[in-house]
């Protein structure tokens, strides 16, 4: 389960906060890190933020009384929104109340990795994810350093230690490995505390 909390802070832009109960939950949950769940939240937002973002732009193109017609609701699982609309209809004239007057106008589009980029909205403040990030980062470095090592090593070795085909395959396999290794989790990395683009057709 989710908790979701989303307050509007100016014309197109809103401070998401998202609870995620795991304190009772099962065992598990209490062994596992929370950066490792914040990764598949994360994702879930990203699933959302892009389309909500463009759904804003049909609905002031078509008005904000006439939201009906930017968007297709015709199943009962759709009754919370039509809800909600009618509230924000009857009590906030279908508008935000800005404490200080603004012209309403949405801002102009940022390109995907800026919309929903996850650096600066959350691992800087999220303990977990930000120490996670510090602890992946010193790791793709150490694996990068122990495959040039085992290259050095190889070079020196050779001819003394390294005698036989096996050995050197198996040291040149272990120089691979690392560099592969530090290679994935670069990519782990940037995919999961920094961007990836979401695209629906492919999930």
């Amino acid at each position: 389960m989710l908790v979701f909390m989303c307050v509007p802070v100016s014309p197109g832009k809103s401070r998401v906060i998202w609870a995620f109960p795991r304190n009772v939950g099962v065992w598990l949950d209490k062994v596992i890190p929370r950066w490792y769940y914040h990764i598949g939240q994360n994702a879930i937002l990203d699933s959302d933020i892009y389309l909500l973002h463009i759904e804003e732009r049909n609905f002031a193109a078509a008005g904000i009384e006439n939201w009906q017609k930017a968007v297709y609701v015709p199943t009962s699982s759709d009754n919370m929104v039509i809800a909600f609309r009618n509230w924000f209809r009857k009590h906030c004239k279908s508008q935000v109340g800005w404490a200080a007057p603004t012209v309403g106008q949405l801002p102009e589009t940022p390109t995907k990795d800026k919309l929903m980029e996850r650096y600066w909205s959350h691992v800087t403040q999220c303990r977990s994810c930000s120490a996670a990030l510090k602890g992946m980062k010193a790791l793709e470095v150490a694996l990068q350093i122990a495959s040039v090592a085992v290259v050095g090593f190889l070079a020196v070795a050779k001819g003394t230690l390294v005698t036989s085909v096996v050995q050197r395959a198996a040291v040149v396999s272990l120089a691979v490995l690392c560099f592969a290794a530090s290679r994935w989790l670069a990519s782990f990395i940037e995919k999961n505390f920094y961007f990836q683009d979401y695209v629906h057709a492919y999930k």
